[in-house]
């Protein structure tokens, strides 16, 4: 399974590539929204994880974009953003599921377990 990994923070990306690897997930990490974009525009991954505080282009520009061209890949939302409207605005964006940091990196794994049961119609 290939995941699109949006994150800005170094220490935060190269720990959530870290504990995906032993999964055996194939995590390509971007840190800015514009190139996370193009990223998803160009190229077939099974889910992206997207963080919404980026440099170039706001996560939810680029999840608003991917869902106006759309594209269905599965997207969890990872943001330090813990309001319930931001939360909501996530949703209504087209954010797949929204978790918020800080976080545990089992829940990251379950969270990513379940979106990819649904993006393969399977519900066990």
């Amino acid at each position: 399974m290939r995941i699109l990994l949006v994150e800005d923070d170094p220490a935060l990306g190269e720990g959530i590539r870290t504990a995906l690897k032993p999964e055996g997930y194939t995590v390509d990490w971007l840190q800015d929204g514009a190139s996370a974009l193009h990223a998803l525009s160009s190229e077939p991954f099974d889910l992206a994880i997207l963080d919404l505080g980026l440099p170039r282009m706001d996560g939810l520009q680029v999840l608003r974009a991917l869902r106006d061209r759309h594209q269905a890949v599965p997207v969890l939302v990872l943001t330090a953003r813990d309001g319930v409207q931001d939360r909501i605005a996530g949703l209504d964006a087209g954010a797949d599921d929204y978790l918020i940091k800080p976080f545990d990196s089992a829940e990251l794994k379950a969270r990513i377990r379940a979106l990819l049961r649904r993006s393969a119609g399977r519900a066990e």
